[in-house]
């Protein structure tokens, strides 16, 4: 094919994108007078839906990420109120859900959405079309209803995804947990390495423990030994706003503590890991004093912990992939993310890639330091990359690749199926961090 006739197709796509999205919706058709701001309690859970006078036809759906102790009032969009307002400026209706109780929710978050979905279908109106975006836990929400309900959502969006699955992630929760205890000493009064006590408070039991010991100039190599063994970035480690630190200290302890609660034991193992780290590293802590190799060993020789077996299936059921994928998905994740690591995308991508659906995901990366540290205009640019997938059946790049290099996103449109075995790739963690299994490219760190 020409490279006039490609931009003749590229041409008459996007003016077919721009009539659908402007012209008359033909399914759409709302059942009460718009606009709607519509509050109340579904299925033992909050929700929230606000439809515009002059809707677009599209319905996005929002599953929001890990609440702690405390429910929030229900947002409908990323940004909250303002992120809502925003949207319905555009057209769109927006719709999201409390979920039915905190922590993670994620089954409860699967069923809650869908059934807020449906409750809109049956006394809203019937959407064009329906884009489920998830931030954080809310991306395991929205890669397993992808996958499960294909007949109800039309895309969906992850951003900061924890696209390695949840045990994989919680694994890494107890890789940090274990560097911890040798490198300082896990207190008895938490309960052990492998299953903290199912009260632990992170504000009252662990928080002032660890400030102590960060605190402490004679701690810093110890505390470079967790970061580096983990893999996680040495910006904001310490520092705002993300202090990675305490951070991942909370999900390891109090959060983890929720889990194990839910699933009614503990839910983390590391039989076939293997703790390691690069030369470089271990001259550098050697410097700052500590004996890294030391310490490795003795991560090593812990080799031992395992989950409840029925704990571990509870959490693998509502937050493993399959990767068969039949409707669209676009993920958005800051490269330097401290919470859920970016090689979360990598493995993702593996498991589609092996399930044959590769064509089905696009990956976009924001070089940055954050965790869903994304600007307003980078996730518009999102939503309207998927909105033109959706409504042309046409993946988004090159379409507006031109408007993503802005200094907004990097756009990588994963062309990888052709160019897989030349990619240079890292096997990270496989052998080496917090999770077991990823593949990070360094070719994807622009």
């Amino acid at each position: 094919m020409s490279k006039f006739t490609n931009k003749i197709t590229v041409l008459l796509l996007i003016l077919l994108f721009v009539f659908v999205l402007q012209a008359p919706s033909a399914r759409s058709q709302a059942h009460v007078e718009l606009p709607v701001n519509m509050e109340g309690v579904l299925n033992e859970a909050d929700y929230k839906i606000r439809v515009p006078a002059g809707w677009n036809g599209t319905l996005l759906v929002y599953a929001h990420g890990y609440y702690g102790k405390f429910p929030d009032e229900p947002d409908a969009a990323p940004g909250g109120e303002a992120g809502e307002n925003t949207l319905l400026t555009m057209g769109y209706a927006v719709a999201g859900t409390s979920f039915r109780g905190t922590g993670w929710a994620v089954k409860e978050g699967i069923q809650n959405t869908l059934a807020l979905t449906n409750f809109f279908r049956g006394q809203v109106g019937n959407p064009d079309r329906i884009i489920l975006w998830g931030f954080s836990m809310g991306s395991v929400i929205a890669f397993k209803s992808i996958e499960k309900y294909p007949n109800i959502y039309d895309g969906a969006i992850a951003g900061c995804a924890v696209g390695a699955g949840a045990p994989m992630n919680w694994d890494g929760a107890l890789a940090f947990s274990l560097a911890y205890d040798v490198a300082l000493g896990w207190p008895l009064s938490w309960g052990s390495v492998g299953d903290v006590r199912d009260d632990l408070d992170f504000e009252t039991d662990v928080y002032p423990i660890l400030l102590g010991q960060v605190t402490n100039p004679a701690n810093i190599g110890l505390f470079e030994f967790i970061r580096l063994v983990c893999d996680l970035p040495y910006d904001e480690f310490y520092d705002p706003p993300s202090y990675w630190l305490f951070k991942d200290m909370l999900y390891a302890t109090e959060y983890r503590a929720e889990l194990e609660r839910r699933a009614k034991g503990p839910v983390t193992q590391n039989l076939d890991h293997i703790y390691s780290l690069n030369p470089a590293d271990i001259a550098y802590l050697n410097i700052l004093g500590v004996n890294a190799i030391n310490l490795l060993s003795e991560m090593n020789a812990r080799r031992n912990i395992e989950a409840r077996l029925p704990s571990r299936k509870y959490m693998e059921r509502y937050s493993d992939y399959s990767g068969k994928l039949k409707r669209p998905v676009i993920t958005i994740h800051n490269t330097a993310d401290g919470l859920v690591h970016v090689a979360n995308e990598s493995v993702y991508w593996d498991t589609v890639f092996s399930a044959g659906q590769d064509d089905m995901l696009v990956q976009v990366y924001i070089d940055s330091v954050g965790h869903c540290a994304f600007e307003p205009a980078q996730i518009l640019n999102v939503l309207e990359a998927m909105e033109y997938w959706i409504v042309t059946g046409t993946p988004p790049f090159p379409k507006i690749s031109s408007s993503w290099h802005q200094g907004l996103i990097t756009p990588l449109y994963h062309l990888f199926g052709p160019f897989r075995k030349n990619r240079p790739v890292e096997a990270i963690y496989k052998e080496k961090y917090c999770l077991q299994k990823a593949l990070m490219s360094k070719q994807l760190l622009f």
